[in-house]
C-alpha cells in the first residue's frame, strides 16, 4: 500500500499511515522549516520529498500510488480566520491539488484523503465544501465525509474534517455500490454534516459505516514533562499573577478553587480578545485546547498549575505538543517556535492510524478485489 502525501508538513499523516502498513512513495510541501523537522524524523526524505509549491510540481515525478493525501492549508476556512474560503490566498491551494489529479488521469490514485478544519463544512454557507466535493465527482470520485476529534485518542480537543474519495473509472462503475445508511447522523457525522449530506443528493456520495470511536485512556497530566518547581520554563510570580488577573470572574473562581486544594491540578489557558480586551480563558476538563500555530501571543497554549495556595504557569513544551499529537518520540532539534508551528499545523497521528485501519485499508482491499473480479470476467 503506497501513498503520496501533499502538504506533508512535518510528516504526521505519514506516521499514522505507516503504523497501518502504508509506505510513503512521494511527499511535497512548500515550507523548508517543516522539511527540516520532517527530515529529522525520516532520514529517507531525499528519496521522495520534493520541496516547493504544488503548482510547480512536474507530474512526471509522481509515482503510481494507492492513496493521495492532502492536508491543505486551513487558514481561510478556520472560524478564527477571515473566512475567505477556497478563494483565499492559502486554502485555495486545494485547487492545484485537484488539477494535479486531473492531469494524471492514467495513474489517478484509487483513494484520495483530504483533511482540514470543520469550518470547511460551513465556509460560504457550505458552498465551498459542495464545490470541492463536486470537483472530486467530476474527476470520477465518489465521496464520503467525516469529522473526528483527536480527543478520542489523546488529551487534546482537535476536531478535523476528513473527506475520503473513491475513484470509480467507468469500466468499474458496474460494481455493486455500497448502500447508504438510512440514518446519516453518527459519532463521525454530527448533525450539521449529516444534514449537509441529506441536503445534497446531487453529490455522488459513497457513505461508509464505521465502528465506534475509542475512549481516550489518558488526561493532560499524562503528557507533561517532569519539571522541578525552579525550572526556568515556569513564569515569574508577577507574570503568572498578570495571567490570572486576565481571567473572567468565573474562570478566576475556578483557578482559586484549584489553588485551595492540597494537591496540584492542571488546566490550559489561551488568551483571546473579547470585546476588545485580552482575556485568559482557562480549561480544566483534562484535555488541552486545540494546538495552533504560534502566530502572535494568542496562538501559544499555556499550562496552568495550581495547588497549595499557589499558581504556576508556563508554555507547553514542544515535547508535550508532540505527545498531544500522538507523535511522542518525534525528534525536536529546532527552536521552540519552529517546533510549535510544526506540531500546531499537523494532523493527529492516532486519528490517521484509526482511519486507515477502519476505512482506508478495507476500502483498498475491496477496490483491489473488485478490479480482480472485473479482470477475470
Amino acid at each position: 500500500m503506497k501513498f503520496a502525501e501533499f502538504f506533508a508538513g512535518i510528516g504526521l499523516v505519514r506516521m499514522g499511515l505507516e503504523r497501518s502498513g502504508w509506505t510513503c512513495a512521494f511527499a511535497n510541501d512548500i515550507d523548508p522549516k517543516k522539511l527540516e523537522m520532517y527530515s529529522a524524523q525520516y532520514p529517507d526524505f531525499g528519496e521522495h520529498f520534493v520541496l516547493g509549491d504544488i503548482r510547480n510540481l512536474d507530474i512526471s515525478q509522481l509515482p503510481v500510488v494507492d492513496l493521495a493525501s492532502a492536508s491543505f492549508p486551513c487558514t481561510d476556512l478556520s472560524l478564527a480566520g477571515a473566512r475567505a474560503g477556497l478563494a483565499g490566498e492559502h486554502s485555495s491551494a486545494l485547487w492545484p491539488f485537484l488539477e494535479l489529479l486531473h492531469k494524471i488521469e492514467l495513474i489517478r490514485p484509487p483513494i484520495v484523503l483530504l483533511e482540514n478544519v470543520p469550518g470547511f463544512l460551513t465556509s460560504h454557507g457550505g458552498a465551498d465544501f459542495k464545490s470541492a466535493l463536486l470537483a472530486l465527482n467530476r474527476l470520477g470520485y465518489e465521496v464520503d465525509a467525516l469529522i473526528i476529534d483527536a480527543a478520542h485518542f489523546v488529551p487534546q480537543s482537535r476536531p478535523r474534517m476528513f473527506v475520503v474519495a473513491t475513484y470509480r473509472p467507468l469500466q468499474f462503475r458496474v460494481c455493486e455500490r455500497r448502500k447508504m445508511p438510512k440514518l446519516f447522523e453518527s459519532q463521525v457525522r454530527p448533525a450539521a454534516l449529516a444534514q449537509f449530506i441529506l441536503d445534497n443528493p446531487g453529490i455522488n456520495w459513497n457513505i461508509r459505516e464505521l465502528p465506534t470511536l475509542p475512549v481516550r485512556s489518558s488526561d493532560l497530566p499524562a503528557i507533561l514533562e517532569p519539571m522541578s518547581d525552579d525550572a526556568p520554563e515556569w513564569w515569574s510570580p508577577a507574570r503568572t499573577e498578570y495571567l490570572v488577573n486576565q481571567m473572567s470572574s468565573k474562570h478566576r473562581q475556578i483557578a482559586d478553587e484549584m489553588a485551595s486544594r492540597k494537591e496540584a491540578t492542571y488546566g490550559t489557558v489561551f488568551r483571546r480578545v473579547r470585546n476588545g480586551k485580552s482575556m485568559a480563558e482557562l480549561r480544566v476538563d483534562g484535555i488541552a485546547g486545540c494546538l495552533r500555530t504560534p502566530k502572535g501571543g494568542s496562538g501559544r497554549q499555556i499550562l496552568f498549575r495550581a495547588g497549595n495556595g499557589r499558581y504556576n504557569a508556563r508554555l507547553l513544551t514542544p515535547r508535550e505538543c508532540a505527545r498531544l499529537m500522538g507523535a511522542d518520540d518525534f525528534p525536536v532539534n529546532v527552536p521552540q517556535n519552529q517546533a510549535l508551528f510544526g506540531f500546531g499545523d499537523a494532523v493527529c497521528v492516532p486519528v490517521i492510524d484509526w482511519l486507515a485501519r477502519n476505512y482506508l485499508n478495507p476500502l483498498l482491499h475491496e477496490l483491489t478485489s473488485a478490479e480482480c473480479r472485473m479482470a477475470r470476467a
